[in-house]
């Protein structure tokens, strides 16, 4: 798996149960717009906001709906042990590209020795010869990093399951020790921002959240690998940045497809303020992103 690949945006009905039938087009649309493959159930899609039967509905609902499990690589990263195993199995056995797989969160000031454990364990638990784990580093929400020396004695236990990680810890230095350490090892860095120097590096490219709405630009930024489409992502992305991400995500879903239903956001997450939403329509690095793509 290399390229662009999106966490995908979920959508919630007025009752803020997850829509399955608008989360299987709009990913079928991200695919068409460029996308190499999804992530579904990351940060960005409020995964840990799902219960465990909502992630699994949805992973079906997208296969019935004919996209390719080779394109997706599901989250399945959760605080319990047994959720972690069932998620991925689950994703494993549909053949899924691999899984996306967070720390145990909750508890803080993790060892080295527990880091490692929970992803063995889950790893053995699920049980299943097809599974692939990427690892999702993303210290300053989970506040749980991955040392180095645990992807080592990961790498080293299990070298045929961990094939790669998700960097988002927007530290483009531990980015390059990921990727000076570890051969044949896929690296995607979280933020287009990064996706040219990871490009430079040997990194397999990004799995960033504004390819919600800039599929078709960061695509060809991967594709040219120039400095003038590093700056033209980097200006969206920038603009984005200045609102919550999320919030600001589907306010321009929603204004690119008019459905004001994607504004939607669990608790404890907000939409944006009507003073934000003024804000935000006046970025002009936005309105291209929130028009049709």
């Amino acid at each position: 798996m290399q390229g662009v690949l999106a966490p995908v945006l979920t959508p919630f009905d007025r009752d803020l149960n997850p829509d399955a039938p608008k989360f299987a087009r709009f990913c079928r649309s991200l695919l068409e717009e460029g996308c190499t493959g999804l992530a579904p159930f990351g940060t960005t899609s409020e995964a840990n906001s799902l219960s465990l039967d909502e992630r699994e509905r949805l992973l079906d609902a997208l296969l019935d709906a004919g996209i390719p499990a080779g394109k997706l690589i599901p989250g399945t990263g959760c605080c319990a042990l047994p959720d972690t195993a069932r998620l991925s199995r689950k994703a494993a056995r549909a053949g899924c590209a691999g899984v996306l797989m967070l720390p145990p969160f909750y508890y803080k000031n993790l060892t080295e020795e527990g880091l490692f454990r929970s992803f063995a364990q889950a790893i053995d638990r699920a049980a299943e010869p097809k599974l692939r784990v990427y690892l999702y580093h993303i210290p300053q929400v989970s506040h749980a990093g991955i040392p180095l020396r645990v992807i080592e004695r990961l790498r080293n236990a299990y070298p045929a399951v961990v094939v790669g990680i998700k960097d988002s810890s927007g530290d483009f230095e531990n980015t390059r020790a990921i990727l000076r350490a570890f051969s044949s090892f896929e690296v995607f860095v979280g933020s287009e921002k990064f996706l040219l120097a990871n490009l430079r590096e040997g990194g397999a490219g990004c799995i960033t959240a504004t390819a919600n709405l800039n599929a078709r630009a960061i695509a060809r930024a991967f594709r040219e690998r120039t400095e003038e489409r590093q700056r033209e992502i980097d200006a969206v992305r920038a603009a984005f940045e200045r609102f919550p991400l999320i919030a600001g995500l589907k306010e321009a879903l929603a204004a690119r497809t008019g459905d004001p239903s994607w504004r939607a956001v669990r608790p404890p997450l907000v939409e944006l303020t009507a003073e934000q939403r003024d804000a935000f329509s006046r970025e002009p690095s936005l309105r291209g992103a929130a028009g049709s793509p």
